[in-house]
């Protein structure tokens, strides 16, 4: 392995950044569903104010009229086009419920059936603007441009740029130092530390050299490579992760089947009644007038407005109540699932731990183990590998003194070296060979790298190195490198959040299957990890596509899963599950998911989900309180003469019952 400089990206090397999206709020108000709602709705506050003062009909009447034809146009066209294809969905039966509300004289019932049902429809088309928006997101983390190098050049050809898109498989791309990789290929000559946690979710980068395989998105540094194209970018990792999302998102919407199904026979019910009501007295004797006031008190008493309020008000304030604790629950929908989890996937990496590596252990084999940290800091100074900036960091924070250092080298997937104190100090993996002068750093094991003749104590550095690789850390070696002398070892890991036992606690009391930990690390890690949480399903190695069947694994089993993760590669696990958790990861991850913990504290999970339950018994009780009251009043209406002032009594209290009962959840306690 040759040994290098440092690199440096060159000044004109070109920068890669996601395409900016638009914010949430840009996205609703883009809408033309939501603007629509928002005039409803602002028409319906100021009309319905008019009317509680007693303003003159024409103050209010317009007001009402645009509240009315801005939120019931759209579902009345849709529905009358439905209808021209033998379809009745519940949107037109609220329009004309609305309509037959004002036509006796219940101009504010009406108003409010049309602002519920515009509302809804709006947060409808937003969540479903949001989640094509993930999907863009997500394949805008491959560049868009690359270095192909010409054909029949040699090693030196910078290449010439190219688009993406237009690479097929052999051909051969330069990636310079801090660029993104543009397609999935095979390092065919250089060496670099690749950072591919978007795609396997391993929290420190890995070393690459010839014949190692680097994927679409990820970020090489430390040195450049050039990279036979194995695939076409649109059959790229990346490419396939976003089509697993945009797959995930379009199974996940087909539950809304069974609920149009309910609506049309609920409508088809209503109208057949409704008429029935209207044409029968006539039939009887009855006088027009009579008869119609009959079937618009029942198709008032009818109308669901009781049955939509169980359900949103309850949910809406568990949103609203888990929102002021730092989790942004993306819909009511979502709210309702999480109270029906019995089964959670976790990642490791930035999820149940801190995605960062931390020296964890000092060892010097002389016993003076600041010494041992200062030296090795004054190397890693000006590296720019996370390793290096661990090593640095672990120095600052127990204010350790740094020497100065000269003739800083580094040598890609091997380590650092440098001169401190007058002797040259190398600081490196084990298992990496670096010569320095000749002398080797190891001899390709662990316990080759700690052991020489001149060492009276190597049974010190072997024991720390042991203990060590047995918690699954990486083993960092100090050496003398004028001697030939080790100088002791660094352990170093992505340290457990300390949150982390009680969350997986908590959760594991919740629900009815064990917490599963699927993660991209390593085994040995995973199971570190894993062991120390108390969790016994544990599955490693895993790539994005491995992620989606546990989970789909687990909702075949007939569970209800949620998902926690935080980086780009559990994007379409997030998505598979019933509940997507992202820690505050990445914006893509938190685009894919249903849910955000800002700040990343996984104690309030527990919580969350004791909150969803609570919102599904309040929407059961909501919907027995709705169905008893709402069955009563059509019973009454339907074998006697219910009073149309009662009726609307009867509606309008029934609605405001079930409505209260779900505000409630605004005084949920939080968590502890």
């Amino acid at each position: 392995m040759s040994t290098t400089e440092l690199p440096v990206a060159p000044a004109d090397a070109p920068i890669s950044l996601p395409a900016a999206r638009p914010s949430a709020l840009t996205t609703l108000v883009g809408l033309p569903e939501a603007r629509r709602a928002g005039l409803a709705l602002a028409a319906f506050l100021v009309g319905g104010l008019l009317v509680l003062v007693g303003a003159s009909p024409w103050a209010w009447g317009p007001l009402l009229a645009v509240c009315y034809v801005a939120g019931g146009w759209e579902p009345a066209v849709e529905g009358l086009r439905a209808l021209r294809e033998r379809s009745l969905d519940v949107d037109l039966l609220m329009v004309v419920a609305a309509l037959g509300a004002a036509g006796i004289g219940q101009y504010v019932d009406g108003a409010l059936l049309i602002v519920i049902f515009a509302t809804s429809g709006a947060l409808e088309a937003w969540a479903t603007a949001r989640t094509e928006e993930s999907v863009g997101g997500l394949l805008s983390l491959a560049p868009a441009r690359a270095r192909r190098v010409c054909g029949g050049s040699g090693d030196s050809d910078d290449g010439e740029e190219a688009d993406a898109d237009a690479l097929v498989a052999d051909d051969e791309i330069v990636v310079r130092p801090g660029e993104a990789i543009a397609a999935d290929g095979i390092v065919v000559s250089g060496g670099a530390d690749v950072d591919q946690a978007s795609i396997t979710g391993e929290p420190l980068p890995v070393a690459k050299a010839a014949g190692s395989e680097v994927y679409a998105g990820t970020v090489a540094s430390g040195g450049a490579l050039r990279v036979r194209v194995v695939r076409p970018v649109g059959e790229s990792v990346v490419a396939r992760i976003a089509a697993l999302v945009e797959e995930a998102s379009r199974t996940k919407a087909r539950t809304q089947l069974v609920v149009e199904k309910v609506e049309q026979r609920y409508s088809v019910g209503v109208v057949a009644v409704t008429l029935a009501v209207f044409g029968v007295p006539l039939l009887f004797g009855s006088t027009l007038d009579d008869a119609l006031l009959r079937a618009m008190t029942f198709m008032i008493v009818a109308s669901p407005c009781a049955l939509v309020l169980a359900t949103m008000p309850p949910l809406l304030a568990a949103v609203a109540t888990a929102g002021r604790r730092g989790l942004l629950v993306r819909s009511a929908q979502v709210m309702e699932r999480l109270g029906a989890v019995d089964a959670v996937v976790l990642d490791k990496t930035g999820t149940l731990t801190h995605g960062a590596p931390r020296v964890v252990a000092v060892t010097a084999v002389d016993g003076d183990d600041e010494a041992l940290l200062a030296a090795a800091a004054a190397v890693e100074g000006p590296s720019e590998h996370p390793l290096g900036r661990a090593v640095v960091a672990a120095a600052r924070e127990r204010g350790v003194t740094v020497p100065p250092m000269t003739g800083f080298v580094t040598e890609t997937g091997a380590g650092v070296r440098g001169r401190v104190g007058g002797r040259l100090v190398g600081v490196g993996r084990p298992d990496a060979a670096c010569s320095g002068e000749g002398r080797p750093w190891s001899d390709r094991s662990t316990g080759g790298a700690l052991r020489s003749e001149r060492e009276g104590r190597p049974e010190r550095l072997e024991a720390a190195a042991a203990e060590a690789e047995e918690r699954g850390d990486t083993v960092v070696v100090v050496t003398d490198l004028d001697v030939g002398r080790p100088l002791g070892v660094l352990a170093i890991a992505d340290t457990l959040r300390e949150e982390a036992p009680d969350a997986v606690a908590g959760l594991a009391a919740r629900t009815t299957t064990a917490p599963v930990l699927a993660t991209g690390d390593r085994p040995r890690a995973a199971a570190a990890v894993a062991d120390r949480l108390g969790i016994s399903d544990v599955r490693a190695g895993l790539l994005p596509e491995d992620k989606v069947g546990v989970v789909e694994g687990l909702r075949g089993a007939g569970r209800t899963v949620a998902v926690v993760g935080d980086g780009v590669n559990d994007a379409p696990a997030l998505a598979a599950g019933d509940v997507g958790v992202a820690m505050h990861g990445v914006e893509l991850t938190m685009r894919a998911a249903d849910v955000v913990v800002l700040g990343g504290d996984l104690r309030r999970l527990p919580w969350l989900l004791d909150l969803g339950r609570r919102a599904r018994r309040t929407v059961v009780a909501n919907l027995v309180i709705a169905g008893v009251l709402i069955t009563g009043l059509v019973t009454w209406d339907l074998v006697g003469h219910l009073p149309l002032a009662l009726g609307v009594a009867g509606h309008e209290g029934s609605t405001i019952l079930v409505a209260l009962n779900g505000l409630r959840l605004l005084r949920s306690p939080g968590p502890r």
